[in-house]
């Protein structure tokens, strides 16, 4: 038996939920003192409309070791955990902390903490390989080689409607953010090979940004056939059906995954952005 464990940052899709293999651990989001889960209670237009009225940048606060470990605490041998990126968040070392303090009671145990390099959609397509990996028989230490192999070779892109949390969070400077608002610039971003983040390009209007961010994924991506590639996006269903029908026309795919945000994702994308995994 075996349990993919992702922290709440990886939208986990309801097919895989229902298998009982898949289980979210939650982050915990701040707006002004006002503490949110990102659980199934999470409100994303709530957290979206305090996050407009906020004149600060919402804050996350990862899981704790007791919440990994309560997790682990399970039936299956073989337990995977899947994180934010690590030069994102804390929360991979609190996985890897809690990995050690429940081996300590359950030498009988396989645990294996990976840190995706990625974040939202892009920790669950792993959690989908591992899937795919143990239903193929292959053994623990086979699983874990092969999903480190697949995070090496995996690219996160992303689109922003709006740089207000940039901006809020200090990494924007106001004339910029003001420049680019009114001028409608779109950045195109991604992933980086340690798992940071970093900007490929920029244009005006968002059908111009979905199709560069479309063209970098392809400079990238070979056998796009035997891909599984995933989007998520931030309250804008209609734009992620778009880039969708944008990739078709380019190339095809084993499967294509859309889902909508949860907490932590639309904290990073805002009302509006787009990830989309590959």
């Amino acid at each position: 038996m075996y349990k993919i464990i992702i922290d709440s940052c990886g939208e986990i899709p309801e097919i895989f939920k229902k298998t009982g293999k898949f289980i979210n651990v939650p982050l915990t989001l701040e707006v002004d003192g006002v503490e949110i889960v990102d659980d199934e209670t999470f409100d994303q237009a709530d957290f979206l409309k305090r996050v407009a009225a906020s004149p600060t940048s919402p804050k996350s606060a990862c899981p704790s070791p007791d919440a990994y470990m309560k997790a682990m605490d399970c039936e299956a041998d073989n337990i995977y955990v899947i994180t934010l990126s690590s030069q994102l968040s804390g929360s991979y070392n609190s996985a890897c902390l809690a990995k050690d303090l429940f081996l300590e009671d359950h030498e009988d145990k396989n645990v294996a903490v990976i840190d995706s390099k990625s974040a939202s959609i892009g920790e669950t397509l792993i959690g989908i390989k591992i899937s795919e990996f143990e239903e193929k028989g292959m053994s623990f230490d086979e699983v874990v080689k092969a999903a480190e192999d697949y995070v090496a070779s995996q690219h996160t892109f992303f689109v922003l409607e709006s740089l207000e949390t940039l901006r809020k969070a200090g990494r924007l400077g106001h004339l910029k953010a003001l420049i680019a608002s009114t001028l409608n610039i779109k950045p195109v971003m991604g992933s980086t090979d340690e798992g940071n983040i970093q900007q490929l390009g920029q244009t005006r209007g968002i059908v111009k940004a979905l199709d560069q961010m479309v063209t970098h994924m392809l400079e990238v991506t070979e056998n796009t056939a035997e891909k599984i590639l995933a989007i998520s996006h931030c309250n804008c269903p209609q734009r992620a059906l778009q880039l969708k029908e944008k990739l078709e026309k380019r190339a095809s795919f084993k499967e294509i995954y859309i889902i909508d945000t949860n907490g932590v994702s639309s904290m990073y994308a805002n009302d509006g952005g787009v990830i989309m995994v590959v």
